[in-house]
């Protein structure tokens, strides 16, 4: 399929689409089923680029997968695990980060991990030093070398104490996922609380393991001897839920975003809301609508849960380039997630950028001279434009901008948004989109 889309915009998206299971927990989920002695079953999961990427990966490393496309469940039997070659997991992996994960379950599992240049979104410095540290701390001796990375584990892994700096969702899962079988009683203070890590915990859990979680954001676990395989299906993804209310807000449209949940989506909703956008929660999911009247201007901070997340920002920052007045955006989780507005401005959009914390409490980037904080004024027509695609969630965010923007544009390295937005060009389609990919 061609990596260029010409997008004819103007027009309004109305109609339903329906979003499975989060980008963000099912990879971590199929990554865990290696720390099972049984098969697992996992259903919900969305048809992406990152879960053909862990799929092969685990494949790699012996685990027989089956999959069920229509009913989006994965079947994942682990019991002939084994080391795979530098160069099939350097060549499999690409550009994503999850092989970092893998490191925990493969100590207990072979006693060794190997994994490559990690890449990933250009959208921060996202060092993976909190996994090494983490991994050390229970025992793994981390071998640097020219084309990876090796850790081994001389003995079992040990419970551990660990703080950690800011609440890292990546460090968080690299801990559950390496403490639930070391030995002794491990404890993590600053964790994230992410609705993914929640419903991580809760396929460790259903897998034998015992984990607590306190108000504090202290995770504890206990680990155990042995653990069995899961049957669990995903939570919806969030992100692209909200993604797609951003779509409605921004063209002037109306989409019933079907398997949408409100539990995990209050802090956007609250937000969607502050910005004039309509929402009807039902049985089925969340109908986003624009309200047909001005929209109105915010201050906005992003957070680590429960606060308003990092990859709804950009989505809602292509919206607000139709409220009236200044909007003004805080980025406190990644410091380089404004990058995606050069695009903006170059189709008519009003942004500016600046290293200041605006709008909001001093953050950790405020004294390190990045470009974390943006003023958006509208409402200001977009226009078609010539887009190259950044990021994942920066590309959503671009497309929006195209279907809102009066006249054809051409959107370049459209396969990253492949990654994380299932048959998003279907979803296009259902929706009365007008738009070019071969």
């Amino acid at each position: 399929m061609s990596d260029v889309m010409h997008v004819h915009g103007g027009a309004p998206l109305t109609g339903a689409i329906t979003v499975r299971g989060a980008k963000n927990f099912v990879s971590k989920a199929m990554v865990a089923s290696l720390l099972g002695e049984g098969p697992s079953e996992l259903r919900n999961v969305p048809g992406i680029r990152d879960v053909e990427i862990v799929r092969d990966l685990l494949e790699l490393h012996g685990v027989r997968v089956d999959r069920d496309d229509r009913a989006g469940v994965l079947r994942l039997d682990p019991t002939d695990v084994e080391s795979a070659h530098v160069a099939d997991i350097d060549a499999h992996a690409g550009s994503s980060r999850i092989p970092i994960l893998f490191c925990g379950p493969l100590l207990h599992r072979l006693g060794e991990a190997f994994i490559p240049d990690l890449g990933g979104c250009r959208i921060g410095d996202r060092p993976i030093n909190f996994h090494l540290d983490i991994l050390r701390q229970f025992g793994a001796v981390v071998d640097k070398r020219e084309n990876g990375i090796h850790i081994t584990a001389p003995r079992r892994l040990q419970g551990t104490k660990i703080a950690l700096p800011y609440p890292s969702v990546g460090a968080t899962e690299q801990l559950l996922l390496t403490a639930v079988r070391a030995e002794g009683l491990t404890e993590l203070a600053g964790a994230a609380i992410e609705p993914e890590i929640m419903d991580l915990i809760n396929v460790l859990q259903k897998m034998g393991a015992i984990i607590s979680v306190d108000t504090d954001r202290v995770i504890r676990i206990e680990g155990v001897d042995r653990l069995e395989g899961y049957r669990h299906t995903s939570l919806p993804d969030r992100i692209e839920a909200a993604s797609w209310a951003s779509a409605a807000l921004a063209t002037g449209g109306d989409i019933d975003v079907l398997g949408a949940r409100q539990p995990e989506m209050t802090a956007f909703l609250n937000t969607f809301r502050k910005v004039g956008g309509g929402f009807e929660v039902h049985d089925d999911g969340i109908r986003f609508f624009h309200p047909g009247h001005e929209l109105s201007s915010i201050v906005l901070e992003t957070d680590v849960h429960p606060g308003f997340m990092t990859d709804w920002q950009q989505p809602l920052v292509v919206a607000l380039t139709q409220a009236t007045g200044l909007s003004i955006v805080h980025e406190t989780v990644y410091e380089n997630r404004f990058g995606f507005t050069d695009a903006l401005r170059g189709m008519g959009a009003t942004i500016q950028v600046y290293r200041e914390c605006l709008g909001g409490h001093p953050c950790r980037f405020g004294q390190r001279n990045f470009y974390h904080s943006a003023v958006i004024s509208g409402p200001t027509p977009l226009i078609a434009a010539d887009i190259e695609v950044p990021d994942l969630r920066g590309g959503f965010s671009h497309l929006i901008a195209a279907l809102a923007a009066k006249g054809t544009s051409r959107v370049a390295g459209i396969g990253l948004i492949d990654r994380g937005y299932e048959n998003f060009t279907d979803k296009l389609a259902a929706l009365g989109a007008d738009f070019d990919r071969d």
